[in-house]
């Protein structure tokens, strides 16, 4: 996480780095610590006390209505650089293209990517994480002892 954050931001200038998590929960709050320590902003999905454990920890519906919220309050904002290739954030996606508030989609290897991505943009916004130069750049690097 350290090095994919230090990635972000000595090649796309990423000031703000969000990191969406599902419930929050006990038993992960040393893997809490360690995405805040390497430099995220964690945002959790909201779930009422009796849900949580039972529900699927779906982010996305959270992530696309704070990039919506941040347009809409004016919020100051360069460009989004959004890790998922998810293609349930195609309509934001675009919709950020024409807004010019689009800069790249980091998908975690090419399977994941949905198509939808390749009809709307040229590969100068996307990018693979399995590609070699960028894995090296990011994989973990296990430590001497």
């Amino acid at each position: 996480m350290k090095r994919f954050r230090v990635y972000l931001k000595e090649k796309y200038k990423v000031e703000i780095a969000y990191y969406f998590l599902g419930a929050v929960s006990d038993e992960n709050e040393k893997l809490y610590t360690a995405i805040q320590t390497a430099g995220y902003v964690l945002v959790f999905r909201e779930h009422h006390q009796s849900m949580i454990g039972k529900k699927k920890g779906n982010v996305d519906t959270d992530i696309v209505f704070a990039v919506m919220k941040a347009i809409a309050d004016r919020e100051k904002f360069d460009q989004v650089i959004l890790v998922s290739g998810d293609g349930d954030y195609f309509k934001m996606v675009k919709y950020l293209m024409l807004k010019n508030r689009f800069k790249k989609l980091l998908s975690p290897n090419r399977k994941s990517m949905s198509s939808l991505y390749r009809t709307l943009m040229n590969n100068s916004l996307y990018a693979f994480l399995d590609d070699a130069g960028i894995k090296k750049k990011i994989k973990r690097v296990k430590s001497r002892k």
